[in-house]
């Protein structure tokens, strides 16, 4: 697989994301949150890998989100997008998952989600 990158640090990212990727697998039961953040917003996907399919996201682009705040790039955002993540996720069904943190550090809005979360009841 060639990776065309044009930074070190995003590479670093990527290699450190395969390396998690080899360990981390979401089931029905069990989905893996799949986290990815630019400058200005958060992505997040619920994942089931044994049958290949995404069962929700939500990202701070959705209306959900837009309705209630204004920016989506800030640790205050990134807890609110947990605290929506995880409600939905209960609303689904869904008690227990695997965080896996697309190969960011966890600390600022990588850990604020991780907070919301585990506020609106989700354990990982």
């Amino acid at each position: 697989m060639k990776l065309y990158i044009k930074d070190k640090t995003e590479l670093s990212r990527i290699k450190r994301h395969l390396r998690i990727r080899k360990k981390v697998i979401g089931t029905k039961e069990r989905p893996r949150l799949s986290v990815h953040r630019s400058h200005k917003n958060i992505y997040l996907q619920f994942i089931n890998d044994i049958d290949a399919n995404t069962i929700f996201s939500i990202s701070t682009l959705s209306k959900v989100f837009r309705e209630k705040f204004a920016k989506g790039g800030n640790i205050e955002a990134s807890k609110q997008l947990g605290i929506l993540a995880g409600n939905e996720a209960n609303k689904k069904g869904i008690e227990n998952i695997v965080f896996d943190r697309g190969g960011y550090l966890y600390h600022g809005r990588i850990k604020a989600i991780a907070e919301g979360l585990r506020e609106a009841g989700l354990k990982f």
